[in-house]
């Protein structure tokens, strides 16, 4: 039995981007911030709303920081993964605060609609558009890294949304200001919180099936077993299993028969290279064995 895996000291496509990263993880939290205080110094709901929605921008770019600064641990006895892992653990924690959010979210909404009150569209036009220009500036930054990684698109495509709920808050504003109509504050607030629901859902489905040990949803098992099956000198295939060890890096391990006469470590090397190069796997571990050694095997 052999194992495949990705050497730690190589910088991955997300660890060259890091800097990238750093700067848009700077830049939005500190209008986060500032889009917390100008929501509760104008009343403006549609601010706190946006608010909540930049802190899963927040943690989205932060945890993609986290995950490049852990995978660069190397493995110890005690973690024999490293730590990739604790990515997934803040993920999960991330999406239970934020369904929380949403839910207060839609709560407020629902009270300002039985009696809206004024907001200083004023104040909130300027608040919000300084959220456009960082989120403008947040694009610009990591739009080169976003074709290299998932992990850097995934943050990319989190700086997108925001950009364009900034936008929503601004129209809402506009409206307000000019003609008084202060509904638009908790309509345009409602938006926000289901907006946010959906893809925080999303995040927590992932996270709960990484700790799982669930099939990551770019990988075929199917397709990795005819793989496997078709190599020269395998005759069967069983005990397959593939799971994530964190977001876009996956492991494999499984057991072959070998065929009579053939090369065990020609065999191994075969397997190990169509994995790698056919599919999205990083890390296999392959158990070559003689005909009948499969017998006594209960997972196929």
């Amino acid at each position: 039995m052999a194992t495949l895996a990705t050497p730690a000291s190589t910088p991955t496509a997300a660890g060259r981007n890091k800097r990238r990263l750093q700067i848009v993880v700077g830049f939005t939290t500190c209008y986060l911030v500032a889009e917390v205080v100008g929501g509760l110094l104008t009343k403006s709901l549609a601010l706190l709303a946006d608010a909540g929605h930049m802190l899963t921008d927040v943690g989205g770019l932060a945890l993609a920081l986290l995950a490049i600064r852990f995978a660069e641990r190397p493995a110890t006895p005690d973690r024999t993964y490293g730590y990739y892992r604790t990515e997934i653990l803040a993920a999960l924690a991330n999406a239970v605060v934020l369904i929380v959010i949403s839910l207060y979210i839609l709560y407020e909404a629902y009270q300002r609609f039985r009696n809206p009150p004024a907001v200083a569209s004023g104040a909130m036009l300027v608040v919000a558009a300084i959220g456009l220009a960082v989120n403008l500036a947040g694009v610009f930054i990591l739009r080169e890294g976003s074709g290299e990684s998932l992990n850097m698109r995934g943050a990319y495509f989190e700086v997108i949304s925001d950009m364009l709920t900034s936008i929503g808050v601004i129209v809402a504003g506009l409206i307000m200001l000019t003609t008084g109509w202060y509904y638009a504050d908790p309509l345009l607030s409602a938006g926000i919180g289901l907006f946010i629901l959906p893809r925080t859902w999303r995040l927590l489905r992932e996270a709960v099936g990484v700790l799982l040990e669930g099939t990551p949803a770019d990988v075929d098992v199917a397709a990795v077993r005819r793989t496997l099956a078709e190599t020269p000198g395998v005759t069967a295939v069983h005990d397959l299993h593939v799971w994530a060890l964190t977001s876009g890096t996956n492991a494999l391990s499984a057991h072959v028969v070998a065929a009579e006469g053939a090369a065990y470590g020609d065999v191994l090397t075969a397997v190990t290279t169509r994995v790698t190069a056919g599919h999205k796997v990083a890390h296999v571990t392959v158990q070559v064995e003689p005909p009948g050694w499969e017998r006594g095997e209960t997972h196929l």
